[in-house]
C-alpha cells in the first residue's frame, strides 16, 4: 500500500450522548442570555450523571436567566422525557454555581483583546461538497439520521444516546468506499438485536451512504456489537461540557489547538478564532486557490492582532503560500472584534452548533460556512 493508499475513521455522537446533553445545554445558556444582552460574557460548564446536572461556570450580563428551566427545557427536547430511558427532565436534579468574569481577564477584553491565549485551527478540502473531510461529514450525516427516525418514530424503540463510526479507504489520497459503518443505539429492552441490526442498516446507513460508495460485498457493518445498549445517557456515562472536540471540528483531520467551543461567548478565541479559521480554510478551497488546506491562527490574551497566521496547502497550493497569507491578512479582519462583527456572532445561534458538528452544515446562521470572500481572495493571489 503506497502512502497515498489508506483508511480514515471519524465518528460523531447523536444529541443524547451525555457530553453532547452537556454541550447543548451550556450553549442554550449562552443562547438565552445573549438574545437579551449581546455583549453578555459568558464561560459556561454543565456536568451531566445519574439525576443530576450541575452548572458552573462565569457569566457576566445585564439580564436574567432561569438557568435550572433552561437545562430542563434542553433535556427534553433532546428526548429524555421517561426515568426509565436513564434520565429524566422533571425530576432531575439541577445545580448552579455561577460567578462573574474576571476583572483581569475583562481588563483585555473591553478594549478589544482576545479574552485567551491560544492556538486555533481550521480545515477545508473539495472531498465533500460543503469542503469537509468525508468520515466526518457521513459520521455526522449518520448520526442526525439515527436521531430522524427516533424522533419520527420511524423507529421508536430507539432512544436518545447513540454513535456513528465511518471508516473510508483512500486510493492515490482521494476516497474510494465505504469499508466499515459502526453504529452503537440505545434502545428499549424489548427489540431483538437482529431486527434491530436489520432497521438500522436499512433505514439509517443506506440512505445516508452514497450507492457509489457502498460496496455491498465488501462493507462491514457494526451494530451494537456489545449486543445491547439499553442503559445509556447520563446514567450510563458522566457528560461533560467540550469532550468531544473532535467530533465538533474534522473528525481527527488535521490539527486541533485543544480549545473546545460550547458554552462560550465570541470574545473568547477558541470559538470565534476556530470559526474564522474555517471561514479561511473554506474561502481558499473554494477559489480552487488548494484542494486542501488547514490555517492556524495564535493568540496572546488581551492583544486583538494574532501573533501568528500559518496555512498549509499541504502541496496541493496554486499558488506560492506567501502569497496567500498576504491575501488572507488583506481580506479577512483576525482581531475578535473583527471576527466577531464579519461572521455576525452577537447572536443566538449557538445551541444548533452544539450537536452534529459545528461546520460542514448547511445553515444561514453558520456564518462562517459562506464562502463569499472566494472570488476577491482568488484575485489577490493572481489566479
Amino acid at each position: 500500500m503506497s502512502r497515498m493508499d489508506y483508511y480514515f475513521t471519524s465518528e460523531s455522537v447523536t444529541e443524547g450522548h451525555p457530553d453532547k446533553i452537556a454541550d447543548q445545554i451550556s450553549d442554550a445558556i449562552l443562547d438565552i442570555i445573549i438574545a437579551k444582552d449581546p455583549m453578555s460574557r459568558v464561560a459556561c460548564e454543565t456536568l451531566v450523571t445519574t439525576g443530576l446536572a450541575f452548572v458552573a461556570g462565569e457569566i457576566t450580563t445585564s439580564t436574567y436567566a432561569d438557568i435550572p428551566q433552561i437545562v430542563r427545557d434542553t433535556i427534553r427536547d433532546i428526548g429524555y422525557t421517561r426515568a426509565k430511558f436513564g434520565f429524566d427532565y422533571e425530576t432531575c436534579a439541577v445545580i448552579t454555581s455561577i460567578h462573574e468574569q474576571s476583572g483581569d481577564i475583562a481588563m483585555g477584553v473591553d478594549t478589544g483583546g482576545a479574552g485567551d491565549q491560544g492556538l486555533m485551527f481550521g480545515y477545508a478540502c473539495n472531498e465533500t461538497p460543503e469542503l469537509m473531510p468525508l468520515p466526518i461529514s457521513l459520521a455526522h450525516k449518520l448520526a442526525m439520521r439515527l436521531t430522524e427516525v427516533r424522533k419520527n418514530d420511524i423507529l421508536a424503540y430507539l432512544r436518545p444516546d447513540g454513535k456513528t463510526q465511518v471508516t473510508i479507504e483512500y486510493k492515490d489520497g482521494a476516497p474510494l468506499r465505504v469499508d466499515t459503518v459502526v453504529v452503537s443505539t440505545q434502545h428499549s429492552p424489548d427489540v431483538h438485536l437482529k431486527d434491530l441490526k436489520d432497521d438500522i442498516i436499512e433505514k439509517v446507513v443506506r440512505p445516508i451512504i452514497p450507492k457509489e460508495l457502498l460496496d455491498e460485498e465488501n462493507i462491514k457493518y457494526y451494530i451494537n456489537p456489545t449486543g445491547r445498549f439499553v442503559t445509556g445517557g447520563p446514567m450510563g456515562d458522566t457528560g461533560l461540557t467540550g469532550r468531544k472536540i473532535i467530533v465538533d471540528s474534522y473528525g481527527g483531520v488535521g490539527s486541533h489547538g485543544g480549545g473546545c467551543f460550547s458554552g462560550k461567548d465570541p470574545t473568547k478565541v477558541d470559538r470565534s478564532g476556530a470559526y474564522m479559521a474555517r471561514y479561511v480554510a473554506k474561502n481558499i478551497v473554494a477559489a480552487g486557490i488548494a484542494d486542501k488546506v488547514e490555517v492556524q491562527i495564535a493568540y496572546a490574551i488581551g492583544l486583538p492582532e494574532p501573533v501568528s497566521l500559518l496555512i498549509d496547502t499541504f502541496g496541493t497550493g496554486k499558488v506560492p503560500q506567501e502569497k496567500v497569507v498576504h491575501g488572507v491578512r488583506k481580506l479577512f479582519s483576525l482581531t475578535p472584534k473583527g471576527i466577531i462583527e464579519s461572521l455576525n456572532l452577537r447572536r443566538p445561534i449557538y445551541k444548533k452548533t452544539a450537536a452534529y458538528g459545528h461546520f460542514g452544515r448547511n445553515d444561514a446562521d453558520f456564518t462562517w460556512e459562506n464562502t463569499d470572500k472566494a472570488e476577491a481572495l482568488k484575485k489577490e493571489v493572481g489566479l
